[in-house]
């Protein structure tokens, strides 16, 4: 038998749990979207750079 306040600190460990799990699938999707971006902004200086002087 759990008393009410052993529930009310699982409550918040699962709630603490969920917010780390939230923050880190954040963290990846950031990661993902600035190597996109980055990869794209790479390509379009090539891209200037051959327009400029196209040898």
């Amino acid at each position: 038998m759990t008393s009410h306040v052993d529930e009310q600190i699982a409550a918040r460990i699962a709630a603490a749990k969920a917010k780390r799990q939230q923050r880190r699938q954040q963290r990846e999707e950031l990661d993902k979207a600035r190597a996109h971006g980055l990869t794209a902004r790479h390509l379009a200086k090539m891209a200037r750079w051959q327009q400029e002087d196209p040898e």
